[in-house]
């Protein structure tokens, strides 16, 4: 998992208003000196659990990979399916597995990550909140057709309806390019070697995005079912997109991600008739997992179904708005009421 492993470690670019984008470091960097009259600054990703001596700044010999920290790691349950052995990483205290760390080690590592995350995922609920703005993260396979489906949704939502679009990507702006070219301002985040969005670069995007109050923002995660589902970034729902060609199992094979959608969405049903995909089991699995899921069946291509969630898209605009609008409310009185209170005393 993403939270200790270290794949998100690098630097994160955000297009900005200025040529080359804004870049930042995603992971903090500290300094730190030691008794042989010196200090480094690098990054600290390393697990201190290993043999690492700060006042000579030895590391321990490299040993075979079968016996390092054999002690510490998590040894996987063998099991027969379906005929064939299989090993099974996921059933200790951290459902994953990293190599050289225990699982405390890797419960204590996420807890920290994700506990800065949802820190930062509050800030940025609270600002849309205010601002009326309707919040979706969508999360996918790579090819399940996200963003040909924001850009159809763009399209369908009109230029009456304020849109403005997140993108995340390991590398390239393409796919902003793309809702650029369907009508909506976009800005590409590249995550480098990280595999999903988190809640400080969204806020970040936010800033130089700029969406108009009472807006819908649609953010685009990176291409992955697994780790995106541990990360808030503030949105008022995750919507899982899976595509007809990908399999009805999908949400059985990573139920981590459909447990964390409220809504899924079954795309590119204009092909149905070339598969051998059967709807009702797909459904039916990902109610397994999340039994109030909400699903919506569509296509971007023949437009079968994007009535449906243009409308409901529209639907909880309009609530967004009502939030902000009935809070507003509430401060007016509230600021009466003083000012009532301050024509008293005078």
């Amino acid at each position: 998992m993403c939270t200790v492993c270290g794949c998100s470690k690098g630097n994160v670019k955000i297009e900005g208003r200025t040529p080359g984008g804004v870049k930042f470091p995603y992971r903090p960097h500290h300094a730190h000196s030691h008794d042989h009259g010196h200090s480094h600054d690098h990054d600290h990703d390393h697990d201190h659990d290993h043999d690492h001596d700060h006042d000579q700044h030895h590391h321990a010999q490299p040993v075979p990979a079968a016996t390092a920290h054999a002690g510490q790691e998590y040894q996987p349950t063998l099991s027969q399916q379906a005929g064939g052995a299989a090993l099974h990483y996921g059933q200790g205290a951290a459902h994953a597995h990293a190599p050289g760390l225990s699982q405390a080690r890797m419960v204590k590592i996420e807890q920290d990550i994700l506990s800065k995350n949802d820190g930062y995922a509050a800030q940025n609920r609270q600002w849309l909140r205010d601002r009326g703005i309707f919040a979706l993260n969508l999360v996918s396979s790579p090819g399940s057709g996200k963003t040909t489906l924001l850009a159809e949704t763009i399209r369908q939502l009109g230029s009456d309806t304020l849109v403005y679009v997140v993108e995340g990507d390991q590398q390239t702006s393409n796919d902003a390019e793309r809702i650029r070219a369907a009508g909506a301002p976009a800005i590409q985040i590249n995550t480098g070697k990280g595999c999903h969005l988190d809640a400080h670069m969204v806020g970040q995007a936010l800033e130089q995005l700029n969406p108009a109050d009472d807006s819908l923002l649609l953010i685009e995660n990176v291409g992955n079912l697994v780790c995106p589902a541990a990360f808030d970034l503030g949105e008022a729902h995750k919507v899982a997109i899976l595509s007809v060609t990908e399999g009805e199992d999908k949400p059985l094979k990573y139920p981590d991600m459909f447990a964390a959608a409220d809504i899924m969405l079954l795309t590119k049903i204009d092909l149905l008739r070339h598969l051998d995909f059967d709807v009702d089991v797909c459904i039916a699995n990902a109610r397994r997992i999340n039994p109030k899921i909400k699903v919506l069946q569509l296509s971007s291509k023949s437009g079968d179904g994007m009535d449906v969630w243009v409308d409901w898209l529209l639907l909880e605009m309009n609530d967004a708005q009502l939030v902000k609008q009935r809070e507003v409310a509430r401060l007016r009185q509230q600021i009466a009421a003083l000012e009532q209170q301050l024509q008293e005393r005078r």
